[in-house]
């Protein structure tokens, strides 16, 4: 293979690669902000620049010419180069600002340049903290400004669309944003305007960026130029806690960060997978973040009343070991381990095996990550064997059954069953919030924990496994919960005990995942399912069904796992 040198260090390469990103891949830092691996490569903001050059070549023989040394003399480019638009080639010596005071002093001087009209407004910027510029400023830019002038102004509080917020001053015309919506999205919506230092990115008069993606732009936008307008000045980045885990937003399975603050979710962002959402995702996805947080069910319910967790579970099992009939819903909104042990107390109790309530609507999605399934899980529970309620016998099958157990969903809702069928039966309901429609129909309430709070895993509609992991406390956090999170051990949001720094028992739900709460019951039904973990459980699920062979958390990792076979038939 070819071979480059950069920084003394010798490295293989394949025919193709752009210096940058060979860089960036070998852990060799250079300052850029143009440059976005997705997108095109404009060159325009020149904080990439190496020195570069390449071996000198006998014209006659076509041998590289050698100094006293035997090394071969090296033709540097008469200037340095923006590696991001650089081709390696085979013998190229690159040197970046780690190994070149020419290059360190040139990107100081770039960075003197750009700094002369932004605005020195960090204390206040929401990218304070995570911003590309204030970052490289510090590392690689002047010790101070010799700009005494007054700076050039540009509009400011821009809404450009329903969900981001333009400060034309902060920009810096790497045009990311504008590449962004020709390239990726192609809605064109955004373009440059002006000239010189009046430019920066704006919409045709009278458009909105009402793009799908629209806050994509935020995420890649390397100063505070867009921000987004759900997140305006609701905390600071070092407040919150970052936790990488999977969105249940339609059955896609996209990659997100979850930052926290006080246990509540204030922010989504996307988090990079290029097997499932790239670096990607839209901006419906990001605003499921209240859900979270607001109406949610706490605290279990007996006959209408508040009870403690123990009486809830005394009194779902004496329900279920009372009962001739017992008619169980699972739900492709729920995790595969708390479908899986679902599915051992329905066999437990005589039941057949759960069904799950579908969502899929050919049509509403649009080929990309927003999924015409609503439903993050509805591959996990076809694999374990669960089938789609059919319509036309569901009304006799809640008719022959005394018992309904209704496992993170609405059946009410969802129009699957009207109220009155409901009626004279007992509903053991595991709910995520006060607006189920159910709930006012259920006996015995169980209020369950939801993707933020949980570990789990779900599949994607391409047969994708993927881990959750909890970036929420919750009132009844157990020892997996309180590992998995990290609690004690630096998370800026620490919310693990009362002398913790966000500690507010009001913002913690008192519910319980479904691999807790349902061994509980099994339990008492003397059919214990001993389960030091998710993890063990999930270990299971993979083990006993085919679909789910390899599924395991150690192999998920943050990542995920594809999985070979097809959803098992029902």
């Amino acid at each position: 293979m070819p071979t480059l040198t950069i920084d003394g260090k010798t490295y293989e390469f394949e025919p193709g690669d752009k210096v940058l990103q060979f860089c960036l891949d070998h852990g060799v830092e250079v300052p850029h902000f143009c440059y976005h691996p997705a997108l095109s490569v404009p060159a325009n903001c020149r904080q990439c620049l190496v020195k570069a050059g390449t071996p000198m070549m006998d014209r006659e023989t076509r041998e590289p010419v050698l100094d006293d040394d035997g090394n071969p003399k090296i033709n540097y480019f008469p200037k340095l180069m923006p590696s991001c638009a650089l081709d390696a080639t085979e013998g190229m010596v690159v040197h970046t600002q780690q190994d070149s005071e020419e290059v360190a002093e040139a990107q100081a001087d770039n960075l003197e340049i750009m700094l002369v009209n932004h605005p020195l407004d960090c204390p206040i910027c929401d990218q304070a903290g995570q911003c590309p510029l204030q970052i490289q400023a510090y590392k690689y830019g002047p010790e101070g400004s010799r700009f005494e002038f007054e700076k050039v102004h540009k509009p400011k509080r821009i809404q450009l669309g329903p969900n981001v917020v333009l400060d034309a001053e902060r920009c810096i015309n790497c045009t990311r944003c504008t590449r962004f919506t020709a390239e990726v999205t192609e809605t064109h919506q955004l373009t440059i305007i002006n000239r010189g230092d009046k430019n920066h990115p704006m919409t045709a008069p009278g458009e909105t960026f009402d793009d799908a993606y629209s806050m994509c732009t935020t995420d890649i936008c390397p100063v505070g130029a867009l921000t987004e307008d759900y997140f305006r000045f609701k905390a600071r980045v070092w407040e919150m806690s970052k936790t990488p885990s999977v969105s249940d937003f339609g059955g896609k399975g996209i990659n997100v960060d979850l930052w926290v603050r006080n246990n509540e979710v204030l922010r989504i962002t996307p988090r990079e997978n290029l097997e499932v959402n790239e670096y990607w995702m839209p901006d419906a996805a990001r605003l499921v973040y209240s859900t979270y947080n607001e109406n949610r069910a706490s605290g279990p319910m007996v006959a209408g009343r508040p009870t403690d967790w123990d009486a809830a579970f005394d009194a779902a099992a004496d329900a279920l070991r009372q009962s001739g009939a017992v008619l169980v819903f699972g739900s492709a909104f729920g995790t595969v381990e708390d479908n899986y042990l679902l599915g051992k107390l329905a066999a437990a109790v005589g039941a057949e095996t759960p069904r799950y309530i579908a969502r899929h609507d050919e049509g509403s999605g649009d080929g990309w990550l927003i999924s015409d399934d609503p439903a993050p899980n509805t591959q996990g529970v076809e694999r374990l064997g669960f089938s789609a309620v059919d319509a036309a016998m569901i009304g006799a099958q809640v008719e022959a059954a005394d018992t309904v157990v209704v496992f993170q969903d609405d059946p009410v809702a969802a129009g699957v069953l009207d109220a009155a069928a409901l009626e004279g039966k007992t509903v053991i309901l595991f709910p995520t919030h006060t607006t189920n429609e159910t709930l006012p129909l259920a006996d015995v309430v169980l209020p369950v924990a939801m993707s933020v709070e949980t570990i789990g895993t779900f599949v994607n509609e391409d047969g994708r496994a993927q881990m959750l992991r909890p970036a929420k406390m919750i009132r009844t956090a157990n020892r997996s919960l309180m590992m998995s999170m990290g609690v004690g051990q630096g998370r800026p949001d620490r919310v693990g005990t009362p002398f913790d720094r966000w500690h507010d028992e009001s913002k913690k739900v008192d519910c319980q995942p479904g691999w807790a709460s349902i061994p509980a019951i099994a339990e008492r039904l003397g059919r214990p399912m001993h389960y030091k973990t998710p993890r063990a459980v999930m270990a299971e699920a993979a083990e006993g069904h085919a679909a789910l062979a390899g599924a395991t958390h150690e192999a998920m990792g943050l990542l995920g796992v594809a999985l070979e076979t097809e959803a098992e038939p029902a």
